[in-house]
């Protein structure tokens, strides 16, 4: 026989006749055309075909869904406003009410519906053998009016007072009346008064239940279409227990426990086999599939102890938001719990609150308000969970497989832990809202591995997430933030996974790994929090990657205690305190950062602080570049160190360690800076471009300095000061601004196979009470002089090579006697004797930039100072006749020549700018210690 279609097309459908329209005669029962479906049974089956049917079948040859796309019709409110089409019929002599479709005499079915009974059928009248031609006339004329004539707003009408079953059964008596009984407004308000929801709720699936607007749905009529899908149910709603309804086929129950006996019932009698069917009388074989289903209606529903063992679904019914409208309470005990044999089983759109009594003397601590036991996977949907229990925690998954899906619920405002995975226990927890717990928001422990995403754990009075015990895990995509200690934390043998959260806003870290924690933290977030970043501590070794780490109020990443861990690739920047800290005998591997634009310096080693930090990118830092202090020994490779506004690397008060191969340049201050003890390997690095020398050693600061390349700083390439002694090896020192090597104030040091050339000013400077040692160095190609030794220091030179320097190769002022031993000092340019016997004023080729070392004289008569000097070309002539004084041979300029003195010099033209005599290049900014743990 055709089936009874959801989708059919108008063209079945009788229009509406206008006044004074011929009427159409009764169809013929040979007639090829069918207006109506004369074949469509009521089912043998309580519930009616259109309704055990998926409503998408689209005719004889349409398939049926069940939640999903379907070929599409016209709505149904087309009816409200004009009448179908309907095909000219041609009448014949044999035609009866019965193959008219009458529904007041149902047609002989041709065959009978698969799985229904006959025990619905209304009795069959044997139609009289003598009925008068006049009243079969009368019969098809009144069936040809309901069926015909009869206004589609009038059925409409009177459909609407039916039940669904009766509804049903109506749809089947033609595709007239099947389309107008199809009305979506008729189910929504049959559908709300049975669920009350506001919207459809289908079950597309095992577990599965979804709201779907009208509007986004693609299904022709979604409130019949989810009436179906959920016929199945029983309903606990308080009152309709003895209620019964013609043309409805409903269980109601007073208690859920009640209703969970009559869904074991039902699943007894299946799985058994006893009854005929396969399902409940209420039930297609579809739905059957999915598992028995409870509907819990409005209201608060206490005391009862809930234990579910099979795959049964408890589901909130109520209008408005279902969860806040449905409440399961208990005082002890749990309020639900699964155990073994719930595989499938589900509780969704409920408040769960667990409320013990704080006075009673009954333990609860091993109690929740949901308990997920041993070997059993239910799934808990968008409930409301609630615990006033100071003991244990909101919702307990413990024992080995232990594996729910908890989504879309609410675990707040707990007086407890809120969510605690234990014992080997799984499970997926997604989009769950995990707010304002005293304790934790999530525990994880002794070997559970549980898999989070898009959580919402926030404003917790303790930590948000706590992995210890050998807990694991993988959480992905949280947004955790504002909890009172750190958003994660990890101890003791802890092994969690963590990506892409966001991990912010914490009243005290964001990630605090200690006493011997692991765990990967990848692709997160982590920011704005009020102390680190991520704390390191007591031996831990997690790996810390692709983060990006930024705006802490102190530090980014912390590491202290003996710690370890490895940190690569991640984006640090926007820090209050150190972009990593590194302290107390932690010894990490931090590699392939970015670490820029802190508030204080870049990476800070302190306190005997370790590590291999290779390969990052440090720059535009407020302070140091890297800091290494208080015994730490730390190894620098291949960092590029850049772009500081204070030091790139700084070693003092006893750092130590290796920088090598690595690119240090465009500091405010030095490139590198050592002082007070500290004696760092600095081999293989390239020192450029500073505004400041490119290495300062002062206040005793030690170190080697090995095969470096340092150029085209702004002030010397190396400065040696107050009783520094490092030890510079096969360095090439070349095109800085000022020049080579400055060792002064009492420096030493040993400088030894260097090439030193192409410098402003002097190759090695040597002034002031200090004594280095030279061996074997070449120093050529200077814009003044190779060596300059001035001001009683002294220096050893042993088997150097001096040469092609401007002012000459060996310059020593009044009164200095080095060691010297098997130097060569050839080809020098010699410009300052030169101009000295050209008559020329030295001003001339030094300006003031430069200092060349010649004799020094002053003018009583023009009452020049110690400060001013005069050379001896402007002493004869444009002091000629002065009472003039030899002061002594060393470095300056003609102040004369640069037209700072009374009278206007002879030699020289136009005065310039007023500056007094320069006797040692300018000194180096140092940088002041800010001690900051």
């Amino acid at each position: 026989m055709p089936s009874a279609s959801f989708t059919a097309s108008r063209s079945y459908v009788r229009r509406s006749r206008r006044k004074g329209a011929n009427r159409i005669p009764t169809p013929s029962r040979t007639t090829s055309a069918e207006p109506c479906e004369s074949s469509c049974p009521i089912p043998n089956q309580n519930i009616p075909a259109p309704l055990a049917t998926a409503p998408g079948s689209a005719g004889p040859t349409g398939s049926g869904t069940s939640g999903g796309a379907i070929p599409t019709h016209h709505s149904p409110y087309d009816l409200r406003r004009k009448s179908p089409f309907h095909h000219e019929i041609i009448p014949g002599p044999s035609t009866s009410a019965a193959t008219a479709g009458s529904p007041t005499s149902p047609a002989t079915p041709t065959a009978p519906a698969q799985g229904y009974s006959s025990a619905m059928l209304p009795a069959r009248k044997r139609p009289r053998r003598t009925c008068s031609a006049s009243y079969e006339n009368c019969t098809a004329t009144a069936a040809h009016y309901l069926q015909y004539e009869l206004p589609d707003e009038v059925l409409l009408t009177i459909f609407s007072y039916l039940l669904e079953l009766d509804l049903c059964r109506v749809s089947q008596v033609c595709k007239r009346f099947q389309t107008i009984a199809n009305d979506t407004e008729i189910w929504k308000r049959l559908y709300q008064n049975v669920y009350e929801y506001d919207l459809p709720l289908f079950n597309p699936g095992p577990c599965r239940f979804e709201f779907v607007s009208p509007e986004e749905s693609e299904l022709a009529n979604p409130w019949k279409e989810s009436f179906r899908q959920l016929y199945r149910g029983i309903h606990v709603r308080p009152g309709y227990k003895d209620l019964t309804f013609k043309g409805r086929n409903l269980k109601y129950c007073n208690t859920i426990q009640s209703a969970l006996d009559e869904a074991d019932e039902r699943s007894g009698i299946n799985q058994s086999g006893s009854s005929t069917n396969s399902c409940s009388s209420t039930t297609t074989s579809e739905n059957c599939s999915q598992g028995p289903l409870v509907f819990i209606h409005s209201g608060t529903y206490r005391g009862e102890f809930l234990v579910i063992d099979s795959d049964v679904a408890l589901i909130g019914s109520a209008p408005g938001n279902v969860a806040e409208s449905v409440i399961l309470e208990r005082e002890s005990e749990s309020t639900i719990m699964f155990v073994e044999g719930a595989k499938q089983a589900y509780v969704g759109h409920l408040t769960l609150k667990f409320t013990p009594d704080v006075t009673s003397t009954v333990p609860h601590h091993k109690h929740f308000c949901l308990e997920v036991g041993e070997n059993c996977s239910p799934t808990v949907d968008h409930c409301i969970i609630r615990s006033t229990s100071v003991v244990g925690a909101a919702v307990c998954v413990n024992g080995v497989g232990a594996n729910p899906v908890i989504r879309h619920c609410d675990i707040s405002d707990c007086e407890n832990v809120g969510l605690y995975v234990t014992d080997y226990a799984q499970g997926t927890y997604e989009d769950n809202e995990i707010s304002r717990n005293a304790l934790a928001g999530i525990w994880v422990k002794n070997f559970a591995n549980p898999i989070m995403r898009r959580n919402h754990i926030h404003h917790g009075r303790d930590v948000g997430i706590f992995t210890f015990d050998n807990g694991m895990g993988y959480f992905e995509a949280n947004d955790i933030h504002n909890n009172r200690i750190a958003g994660f934390e990890v101890k003791a043998g802890a092994n969690p996974t963590v990506v892409h959260c966001e991990i912010h806003h914490g009243q005290t870290g964001g990630i605090y790994v200690h006493e011997n924690g692991l765990g990967q933290f990848i692709d997160n977030k982590i920011h704005s929090n009020n102390f680190a970043g991520v704390w390191i501590t007591s031996n831990s070794n997690p790996t810390i990657r692709r983060n990006e780490i930024y705006n802490g109020h102190q530090g980014g990443v912390y590491i202290f205690g003996e710690g370890r861990g490895l940190i690569e690739h991640n984006n640090i920047y926007g820090n209050a305190l150190a972009g990593i800290q590194i302290r107390t005998n932690s010894d990490p591997i931090v590699r392939h950062n970015k670490i820029h634009h802190g508030q204080h310096g870049g990476i800070y080693v302190h306190e005997k602080g370790q590590g291999l930090i290779e390969e990052n990118e440090v720059y535009a830092n407020t302070l140091a570049g890297v800091w290494i202090t208080t015994g730490s020994t730390p190894v620098l490779r291949r960092n590029r160190i850049h772009s500081g506004k204070q030091v790139g690397v700084y070693f003092y008060d006893n750092g130590h360690g290796k920088l090598e191969d690595n690119d240090i340049f465009n500091h405010l201050y030095s490139g590198v800076q050592i002082r007070t003890g500290s004696n760092p390997v600095i081999r293989g690095n390239k020192i450029w471009g500073g505004q400041n020398g490119g290495v300062l050693v002062y206040n005793g600061g030690l170190g080697l300095l090995e095969q470096n390349e340092i150029f085209d700083n702004a002030m010397a390439g190396v400065w040696i000061k107050t009783d520094s002694n490092p030890t510079l090896k096969r360095n090439k020192i070349f095109d800085g601004r000022d020049g080579g090597i400055c060792i002064f104030n009492g420096g030493k040091g040993i400088l030894e196979e260097n090439d030193i050339f192409r410098n402003a000013q002097a190759g090695v400077l040597i002034s002031t009470q200090s004594h280095p040692i030279l061996r074997r160095n070449r120093i050529f190609d200077g814009l003044a002089a190779g060596v300059e030794i001035t001001n009683n220091a002294t220096a050893t030179l042993e088997f150097n090579q001096i040469f092609n320097n401007r002012f000459g190769g060996l310059c020593l002022a009044s009164g200095v006697q080095p060691i010297v031993r098997g130097n060569k000092i050839f080809n020098n340019q010699d410009a300052v004797e030169k101009a000295v016997s050209n008559g020329q004023c030295l001003y001339k080729i030094s300006s003031y930039t430069s200092f060349p070392m010649h004799d020094f004289y002053r003018c009583q008569t023009c009452n020049t100072t110690d400060r001013n000097a005069i050379c001896v070309n402007c002493i004869k002539t444009c002091h000629a006749g002065h009472d003039v004084e030899f002061i002594r041979h060393d470095r300056f300029f003609c102040d004369c020549g640069a037209g700072t003195l009374t009278n206007q010099c002879q030699l020289q033209g136009e005065p310039t700018q007023d500056t007094d005599t320069l006797y040692d290049s300018a000194a180096p900014m140092e940088s002041h210690t800010l001690m900051v743990n």
